[in-house]
């Protein structure tokens, strides 16, 4: 009978996913390891700190419908990891405010949404700063290979957590899972981070927008644990996001913000404080339709939020039954 402890796992991406997965492995004992090329763990569960702002320019919230979400965010609420957000949630368009939306409970991390990263990721081994390129079959298992390190390995299993698109190429050579992965579409988002030095006139904390260049507005300091300060995140719609992927930072921050005032149907208080981030890989519009895909024979998994669904919810589960399922290979 196999042991746990015998199996090495690489995984690549420490987005939430990918670190759900090896959060489960490594606590049933395997030896595991986790790279990206991002500064620090979450992927778009990312809080901006900038200027003596700090800004959700990634997810926003999330939800628990999914009765197997209930105890790891019953855990993370224990914590202090995460709590609810309470605020005002409507829907806008042209300076008209609907009612407030459906009494959806959503969660935040606290004091930031990067919280649910870190969280995952204390106490596993994580290498930051460190894009994977390619997957090598080597004498004793698989050898990741980066352009600014020796190769690491060997593993006997290798978890590929990260957008479609670029987990295509590292699951080459699993033809089969990586067709599969090529069939997913994802789209892209332009986020504005704007500081104000007064409070924006508008009887809302978050809103979905609709005939605007923007999809979602948020003020980002009605969330829990958050700083003073009238900061505010605005997310462009993909299609619009699309047509200006190579634009300037700034031309699209002014854009937005121009699209905010025209959605709100007022003029806005002076900004102290504008940038934008591009997500060139932020939603899903084509999911792969199952939690995960696994080749039992090469060893190779790819895992992530555009598997089922693109929900935080739905890229823990799927991490976390993508381990489960090795755990029985």
């Amino acid at each position: 009978m196999w042991d746990a402890r015998d199996l090495r796992v690489a995984v690549i991406g420490a987005g939430l996913s990918g670190l759900s997965a090896a959060r489960r492995l490594a606590d049933a004992g395997a030896s595991v390891e986790v790279f990206d090329k991002a500064r620090g763990p979450g992927g778009r569960c990312s809080t901006r700190r900038a200027a003596g702002h700090a800004f959700d320019h990634g997810a926003q919230y999330f939800t628990c419908r999914d009765p197997g979400f209930e105890p790891q965010v019953a855990e993370w609420v224990r914590a202090g990891v995460v709590a609810p957000w309470a605020g005002r949630i409507t829907r806008l368009e042209d300076g008209r405010i609907g009612p407030p939306s459906e009494t959806t409970e959503r969660y935040v991390g606290v004091p930031g949404m990067s919280a649910l990263g870190r969280a995952l990721a204390r106490g596993l081994d994580v290498t930051l700063r460190r894009r994977i390129e390619r997957l090598e079959r080597a004498a004793g298992g698989w050898q990741l290979r980066a352009e600014d390190a020796a190769p690491t390995g060997p593993f006997d299993r290798v978890i590929v957590a990260v957008p479609a698109e670029q987990a295509v190429p590292l699951l080459a050579p699993a033809p089969e899972i990586a067709a599969a992965v090529a069939d997913v579409e994802m789209e892209p988002c332009w986020a504005a981070l704007v500081a104000f030095e007064e409070p924006v006139a508008a009887d809302l904390d978050g809103a979905f927008v609709s005939a605007s260049p923007l999809s979602w507005v948020a003020r980002n300091g009605s969330k829990p644990g958050r700083a003073a300060g009238e900061c505010w995140v605005l997310h462009a719609t993909p299609d619009w996001t699309e047509s200006r992927l190579d634009a300037d930072p700034g031309e699209i921050a002014d854009a937005l913000l121009t699209a905010f005032g025209r959605a709100l149907g007022t003029t806005l208080p002076r900004v102290t404080y504008r940038d934008a981030h591009r997500w060139r890989f932020a939603s899903t519009r084509t999911a792969l339709g199952r939690p995960f895909a696994l080749d039992r024979t090469s060893g190779l998994a790819a895992c992530g939020d555009w598997c089922d669904g693109g929900r935080v919810e739905r890229a823990v589960l799927g991490g976390d039954a993508l381990a489960q399922a090795l755990l029985r290979t």
